[in-house]
């Protein structure tokens, strides 16, 4: 195949794969090994992986080893291809998913992919889990099929994170829109047991997060009461809402939330509103020479 036309190829494939493209898709429309190997000596692209190159004139991106990892997973088939398929055979999880997210303080020095049967690789930088995922547990994050937030937090938890780690990536989730709750609680639940809960508690496991996160109603109480022109404020419109009836023996003399569950949805949903309120508010002026 004549250069140009190879140069063609090249950019054919690569233009809907950030600029990227493997040997396997290469090969499967004519352009040798050969012919790789020649433009990575000129310049023209640049080596990523075994397997997988960069148009040298294209940008590299933050996720460009996650990108060439979830390339290498299925070298054959082009990104759009893989995109429309069901199930998907790779999708990024556990800490890698974090960072695609935005969520936590991981450094994901590892491509982490959920495969729906065995995977293995020789890969140091590569991992994998075998799991069967729902469609709902999957979502489109930088082009890259990704487990969602509420699978993404799960995963770590069952990855052994500590605590602190994890809620900080709950925290940073709450923060962005609002959770499936339900949906979270689910996938918490069969993790309840061995952190401590009673089996299938996955609300008290939840709870938990949350406390470390500082997203329980005390943590929120103290950040509202520590806004100048909110707490106050706030603290007259309770009182002014206070029952002005009395009650009688035996009588409840309020009524309860319908459930740990409510409440915990709740919670998580008032971090938006905390988040907004605590941004709207001017820096402080710092104090020293």
């Amino acid at each position: 195949m004549r250069s140009r036309d190879v140069l063609r190829v090249l950019a054919e494939m690569s233009q809907s794969q950030w600029g990227m493209v493997t040997t396997a898709q290469a090969s499967a429309r004519g352009v040798s090994q050969m012919n790789l190997t020649r433009l990575t000596e000129s310049g023209v692209l640049i080596r990523l992986s075994h397997g997988v190159y960069r148009n040298a004139g294209a940008p590299g991106g933050q996720h460009e080893e996650l990108r060439a990892a979830w390339l290498a997973t299925e070298p054959a088939k082009l990104a759009y291809e893989r995109l429309s398929e069901w199930p998907a055979s790779a999708v990024v999880s556990g800490e890698s998913a974090a960072r695609l997210h935005g969520i936590g303080d991981l450094r994901a020095m590892k491509s982490e992919f959920t495969t729906p049967t065995r995977k293995q690789t020789q890969r140091a930088d590569v991992q994998y889990r075998s799991r069967a995922l729902p469609e709902q547990d999957i979502t489109v994050r930088e082009g890259l099929p990704t487990t969602t937030r509420e699978r993404t937090i799960a995963d770590l938890v069952e990855d052994r994170n500590d605590f602190s780690i994890v809620g900080n990536a709950l925290r940073d989730a709450a923060r962005q829109s609002r959770l499936d709750v339900d949906r979270l609680t689910e996938l918490l639940s069969p993790l309840a047991q061995r952190n401590g809960h009673r089996r299938g508690d996955g609300d008290a496991l939840l709870e938990e997060l949350m406390r470390v996160a500082g997203i329980d109603q005390v943590s929120i109480a103290k950040q509202i009461a520590l806004i100048p022109s909110l707490g106050g404020l706030i603290a007259a419109q309770y009182l002014e809402n206070l029952p002005k009836i009395e009650t009688t023996s035996g009588v409840a003399a309020a009524t309860t939330s319908s459930g740990a569950h409510t409440r915990l949805t709740k919670q998580l949903h008032a971090v938006d509103w905390v988040s907004i309120a605590l941004s709207t508010q001017p820096a402080r002026k710092k104090v020293g020479p």
